[in-house]
């Protein structure tokens, strides 16, 4: 599917999309827990439905509901084969997980996915007594248990969904763990992982997100959990109303865990105020001016980040690229590729990107199947000069699957073809 989208004044409500990370936290916690947990607004994305499939697989009972999951815990890791689909959170979960059984066990997954490395995971498991293969860090992993536990390092300098992935095991193995983490990014992740854990009933301690103390033979408690709204995906729509007009957005936490909630610096640091009531944020179009600013620990801030810089005058810096070349697309090279398509220029550098705002051309992008892609080329039609026309905009539902339609809502004219 291609969309036209054309420069729009915007003006309106909109409500925060679920968030896509805490929804599969608390699908696999609630997968792994004795009795049945109430999800309350779940993300509907492309990949908290992946989640939700491979709790059904594994012997969850899932009951749906228009704002609710009721899910019977159900855990069974000797299964042949465990596709995640695209979701690269839900992949690293289950390596981890599926390490658990004594059966060999195959993960895989669809599309994009497959095409991403996922890091230097197989060697911590290696460590603490599982059988792990694969392609140099592709998928599929073939994984064969059971985790004994154990003093185990892992290298947290690609990103923390792994990480994540042995603190819910570990508690579930036999012996007690002590995780040591080098280099740890997506630290704010991390604690989001730690806060569902524990209202599922597990308790880890930790010094300095670089030594976890885990103790083995814990047991996942079924828990109520409310899912906020994601940061990542709101950060859109609150750069488009910078932009292009005036938006009010809920449903999102000021105290959040999420690591994207650090649009709202970046926003400050551009020239634009956001008032805060509640849950509730109110956004304006502002004059923008360049800005510095560490994506590091918040990598998929980079496609707003970028389109918020290129419409603000002068030269904005970005750090933390070294952090993109394994998302759905190398998000910073691809961002340089389709943004350059509308004449913004776009300099990497080490882990530097420079951004020289100003002007944003119409013009047409390819989203590389990456929903953040797609969505920042979007906003960026907002201001341009012409309209933007996005091949593949369909792929957003990765992620956000109602975000054209909330764009709709708020005025942004919009072809679809």
């Amino acid at each position: 599917m291609d969309i036209k989208v054309f420069p729009s004044e915007i003006s309106g409500e909109l409500r925060a999309p679920s968030s896509k990370s805490q929804t599969i936290r608390a699908i696999a916690a609630a997968m792994l827990a004795s009795g049945t947990s109430q999800i309350y607004y779940p993300s509907k994305c492309d990949d908290a439905l992946a989640m939700t499939g491979i709790a059904e697989t594994l012997g969850s009972k899932i009951s749906s509901f228009a704002n609710k999951l009721g899910i019977s815990g159900g855990f069974n890791p000797n299964l042949k084969t465990i596709n995640c689909g695209e979701s690269g959170l839900a992949a690293r979960l289950m390596i981890a997980l599926a390490s658990l059984g004594d059966q060999q066990t195959i993960i895989t997954g669809d599309g994009t996915l497959l095409k991403r490395h996922l890091g230097n995971i197989a060697q911590p498991l290696i460590d603490l007594g599982v059988k792990c293969k694969t392609t140099d860090g592709y998928l599929p992993f073939k994984i064969q248990g059971p985790l004994n536990g154990g003093l185990v390092e892992a290298d947290g300098s690609g990103g923390s969904q792994f990480i994540s992935g042995l603190l819910m095991a570990l508690p579930l193995a036999e012996n007690n763990s002590e995780l040591r983490v080098r280099s740890l990014k997506s630290i704010p992740y991390i604690d989001m992982t730690l806060e569902v854990l524990s209202k599922f009933g597990i308790n880890i301690q930790h010094k300095d997100y670089k030594i976890f103390k885990i103790n083995g033979n814990q047991k996942y408690l079924p828990a109520r959990l409310e899912i906020e709204g994601d940061w990542s995906g709101a950060s859109f729509p609150l750069v488009a109303g910078a932009l292009a007009g005036n938006l009010k957005i809920s449903g999102l936490n000021p105290n959040s865990r999420q690591a994207d909630l650090k649009i709202i610096s970046a926003l400050s640091l551009a020239g634009t105020a956001v008032e805060n009531k509640n849950d509730e944020f109110k956004i304006g179009k502002s004059k923008l001016n360049s800005y510095n600013f560490d994506a590091t620990h918040c990598p998929d801030l980079f496609p707003p980040l970028v389109v918020l810089a290129a419409a603000a005058k002068g030269k904005s810096k970005i750090t933390g690229v070294n952090r993109l070349s394994q998302k759905e697309s190398d998000r910073g090279l691809v961002l340089q590729k389709e943004m350059g398509k509308l004449g913004v220029q776009i300099d990497l550098a080490g882990d530097e990107m420079t951004v020289y705002g100003g002007q944003i051309n119409g013009g047409t992008i390819f989203s590389h199947h990456d929903h953040r892609i797609a969505m920042s080329g979007a906003v960026a039609a907002l201001v341009a000069d012409d309209p933007v026309i996005i091949q593949n905009a369909e792929c957003v539902s990765k992620s956000y699957p109602g975000f054209f339609d909330d764009m709709k809502k708020v005025g942004v004219k919009m072809e679809v073809f």
